[in-house]
C-alpha cells in the first residue's frame, strides 16, 4: 500500500489515521528574528509546504545553544555535554563540565558546514553576523587542537584517543570513572569528523586555512599509528572500550598494555563500524586480520520486517533497539553512495515514522536523557533502550518518553516529513525554551528534561545541513580508498538484503499531539 502525507490513511478494516489540523497554509512570516516559541505559529502543513523558512527560525534558536560555558569552552575550544536549564525561567543552571568524543565529533561536523559555506550553519553559529561564523569557529578550532595536542603530551598512554573527559579547566583530563580507560565508538565518530575538517580546510583557499589543516592532519596521523595497537586484538576482535596499562606511559613503553575491558567487543553495524572502517583502510592491518574484521560483524547485521496496524511489510536492517541514534555512521561516510544502504535506510525511516502514527505516539524514539525529576531539580537518568521492539534485538524497552532529535534520520530522506515530527514534538509544553529545543518529553505530557545536550540538538543540525560523508568522498577518493569503501559496504549489505519490501510505502507524518497535562512553558520563552 502506498501513503502520502500530509494525510495518512491506513486500509486495516475501519483504522484511519489522519494528520493534524493544519489550519492555513500560508507562509509564517518573521524569520530574521523569529520568536522563541515559533513552533506554535507553525501547523504541520505549513512545515510540510515551507520548509526551508521553518528551517530557518530552527537554526536561528538552536543556535542559542551554542554559547560559551553551555556548549562549549571559549578557553580551550572544548565541547560541553551540555546544561541543565531552570524548571521555571528556562536560563542555564548547572553546566555538564564534562563531554566525549562524540560530542566532539558532532562539534567538527558543525564547524566543516561552515568553512564549506553553508549558509545555514552560518545562521546557526552566528545569526547576526554570518560572515563572522568562519573566523568564530577557526578560533575555537586552533583552541582545540592545543588542548588535544596538550593532552597527548600529559597522557601518551591514549595515544590520541579520547576517553569521557572534564573540560572545565584549560588541560582536559580524563572524567571520573575513566583514567586508563578509552571507549573506541566514540573516538571512530571523531577520527572520522576530523577527516572531513582537513578536507573542507585543505580545499577552500583561505589565509591561514593551510597551517591548520597540517595542523590536525599530524594529530590525526599519530592517533591513527596507535589505534590499531590500542583497540584492536586480532581475530576481529576490537575492544568496545579498552583498559589502559598506564595513561602515562608511551603507547611504545615496553611496560604499556592494552586489553578489552570485560567481554565488550565493537562488532555492531550501526555507529560502531565507523571504528572497523578506520581500522581497514588506515590501520596498516593484514589482509587476514582486515576479513576477520567483516567475518566478526557480519551475525550482527540482520535482515528484518516490520508490520503493524496495516503498514507494511517493511524490510528494515534490525536495530539494537532500533533507536534514532543508532544510524550515525551516515552522517560520517557516504554510506548512500550504495544503492541497497540507501535503499534499506530509506526504508528504516519509513517504519520509524509509521510506527509512531499508528501506535499514535506523537513523536519518535532515541536513546536520550529522563525527565526532571522536579522536587529535587536532577535529571532521572538516560534512556538507552528506546526504540521499535518489534525489529530490534532488545525487545524489552522504555517507550514512555520521545525526542525531537530522533527526527534526524528521517530528515536526511525527507526533510519536510522530519521537521514536522520535529515540530510536532517541540510544540509540547515546555519543549522550547530559550536556547532552542529541549531535550526530551514524556508521551503523556507529563513531565520534560530540562536539559541541553549536543546529541538532542546538533545531531539534527548536522542531518539539516546533510552530513559530512560529501567530505569524506572527497577525501577518500584522494587518499585511493573510496572504491575499497564502497567494495566493502555494497559486499556486506548485499549478502543480506536482495529485494525489498514496502520501498512503495510513503514517510508517515504525525497523527496526533502530545497532550496538555497542565505544564507551563518555560517564563523566558512562552508564546
Amino acid at each position: 500500500m502506498k501513503f502520502n502525507h500530509p494525510v495518512l490513511t491506513l486500509a486495516a478494516g475501519a483504522l484511519f489515521v489522519n494528520a493534524l489540523p493544519s489550519g492555513s497554509s500560508s507562509k509564517p512570516r518573521g524569520h530574521d528574528a523569529p520568536p522563541c516559541r515559533f513552533a506554535l505559529k507553525w501547523s504541520q502543513e505549513q512545515v510540510l509546504e515551507h520548509t526551508d523558512d521553518f528551517i530557518s527560525d530552527l537554526l536561528y534558536w538552536e543556535g542559542k545553544f551554542h554559547q560559551n560555558d553551555i556548549a562549549y569552552n571559549a578557553e580551550n575550544g572544548m565541547s560541553y555535554d551540555g546544561s541543565q536549564i531552570d524548571w521555571v525561567t528556562g536560563e542555564n543552571t548547572k553546566k555538564h563540565t564534562f563531554s566525549a568524543a562524540s560530542k566532539e565529533a558532532l562539534q567538527i561536523m558543525l564547524y566543516s558546514r561552515v568553512i564549506d559555506g553553508s549558509p545555514e550553519a552560518a545562521r546557526f553559529i552566528s545569526p547576526e553576523n554570518p560572515k563572522g561564523a568562519s573566523g568564530k569557529v577557526i578560533s575555537i578550532m586552533e583552541k582545540k587542537l592545543k588542548t588535544y595536542q596538550r593532552f597527548n603530551e600529559t597522557y601518551p598512554g591514549f595515544g590520541g584517543a579520547l576517553p569521557w573527559i572534564a573540560t572545565s579547566n584549560a588541560d582536559i583530563s580524563p572524567q571520573d570513572g575513566w583514567t586508563n580507560r578509552v571507549p573506541g565508538l566514540d573516538n571512530g565518530e571523531l577520527w572520522w569528523s576530523v577527516y572531513a575538517w582537513i578536507q573542507v580546510l585543505e580545499k577552500v583557499d583561505q589565509h591561514g586555512y593551510q597551517d591548520l589543516a597540517k595542523g590536525w592532519k599530524a594529530w590525526l596521523d599519530y592517533t591513527l599509528t596507535n589505534m590499531v595497537k590500542i583497540f584492536h586484538r586480532g581475530n576481529g576482535v576490537v575492544c568496545a572500550v579498552t583498559e589502559i596499562g598506564d595513561q602515562a606511559l608511551s603507547v611504545d613503553d615496553p611496560a604499556q598494555t592494552y586489553k578489552c575491558e570485560g567481554s565488550g567487543v565493537l562488532n555492531d553495524p550501526y555507529e560502531g563500524e565507523l571504528v572497523a572502517y578506520m581500522f581497514h583502510l588506515f590501520g596498516d592491518l593484514s589482509e587476514e586480520d582486515k576479513d576477520a574484521l567483516w567475518v566478526a560483524k557480519r551475525p550482527q547485521l540482520v535482515k528484518d520486517e516490520y508490520e503493524m496496524g496495516g503498514v507494511g511489510p517493511i524490510t528494515v536492517e534490525r536495530g539494537y533497539w532500533f533507536s534514532g541514534h543508532e544510524p550515525w555512521k551516515v552522517l560520517e561516510l557516504p554510506f548512500y553512495d550504495v544503492d541497497i544502504i540507501r535503499r534499506v535506510y530509506h526504508n528504516a525511516e519509513r517504519a520509524r515514522t509509521c510506527n509512531s502514527a499508528v501506535t499514535k505516539v506523537p513523536g519518535l524514539f532515541a536513546s536520550v536523557n529522563n525527565i526532571t525529576d522536579v522536587e529535587t531539580d536532577t535529571i532521572i537518568g538516560y534512556i538507552s533502550p528506546a526504540g521499535i521492539p518489534s525489529i530490534a534485538n532488545q525487545t524489552e524497552q522504555y517507550l514512555d518518553v520521545i525526542t525531537p532529535y530522533a527526527s534526524w534520520p528521517t530528515i536526511l530522506f525527507d526533510k519536510s516529513v522530519g521537521l514536522a515530527w520535529w515540530r510536532n514534538m517541540v510544540a509540547g509544553k515546555k519543549m522550547q525554551n530559550p536556547f532552542g529545543s529541549t531535550e526530551s518529553t514524556r508521551v503523556d505530557g507529563e513531565g520534560v528534561s530540562a536539559l541541553l545536550t549536543w546529541d538532542s540538538k546538533v545531531l539534527t543540525v548536522v542531518s539539516i545541513l546533510g552530513g559530512v560523508g560529501d567530505l569524506a568522498r572527497e577525501r577518500m577518493q584522494a587518499d585511493g580508498v573510496y572504491n575499497e569503501f564502497i567494495r566493502i559496504a555494497e559486499r556486506e549489505y548485499s549478502m543480506v538484503f536482495g529485494d525489498l519490501k514496502g520501498e512503495d510505502i510513503e514517510l508517515c507524518v504525525p497523527s496526533v499531539q502530545i497532550p496538555d497535562r497542565g505544564l507551563k512553558d518555560f517564563r523566558h520563552c512562552e508564546a
